[in-house]
């Protein structure tokens, strides 16, 4: 049983969905991920890269800078992406993002995060979420100069019904197995959050493209 135990955690580690089906795939990096080397990160098969640039309205990612520099510089594509934070309101957020992301338009549609972070108890009530949600994708909109992606996790979007509230093309998380929590289609995917990879030496989390 411990053999056939490592043998799943090592196939888990390794695994991303057949590029038969989803060509394009993609990573998102985090400070967490520690020091990337953006030319292995490409030569192992990312087209793309979110890097997360800020948490709420008080965390700016220390290494979104050196990232931003590193995945230009590896010719990959690359976004901004800020985690939704429910302490914290729409506009100090959005203040937060636009001064730490460049303003670049080569850069991919900006990705707000909405996930429940266990440092952060509120839960708001649904209709005055969905009103600070529509000020922040308004405010990091209009800095972007494109429409945003919400990438909503499964127990968010259960609490809040996320996906019918706020039409913004959606990308959504489920390690392994396609995600069917929403109520309308995805267009990106996590199809896993533990992937090792070359150029990385933390997990990451791997995002594919909808065909």
């Amino acid at each position: 049983m411990a053999v056939l135990a490592l043998g799943l955690w090592l196939y888990a580690r390794g695994w991303a969905p057949s590029r038969d089906q989803y060509p394009v795939q993609g990573v998102t990096i985090t400070g967490d991920s520690g020091p990337v080397d953006w030319g292995t990160l490409a030569a192992q098969g990312a087209d793309f890269a979110y890097i997360r640039a800020a948490s709420g309205a008080d965390r700016r990612d220390p290494a979104f800078a050196a990232n931003w520099r590193g995945v230009r510089k590896a010719g990959m594509r690359y976004g901004a992406m800020l985690d939704y934070s429910l302490c914290h309101i729409a506009s100090d957020q959005a203040t937060r993002f636009v001064t730490t992301v460049p303003r670049d338009n080569a850069a991919l549609p900006p990705v707000i995060r909405l996930h429940f972070d266990p440092g952060c108890t509120a839960r708001p009530g649904r209709d005055m979420l969905l009103s600070e949600l529509n000020t922040l994708v308004n405010l990091v909109e209009s800095q972007a100069g494109k429409p945003a992606l919400l990438n909503v996790t499964e127990d968010f979007d259960r609490h809040y019904d996320i996906t019918s509230g706020i039409n913004r093309t959606l990308w959504l998380d489920g390690n392994f197995f396609p995600p069917d929590y929403a109520t309308r289609p995805w267009v990106m995917w996590t199809a896993s959050d533990m992937r090792h990879i070359d150029g990385v030496d933390g997990p990451v989390r791997w995002d594919v493209v909808a065909p």
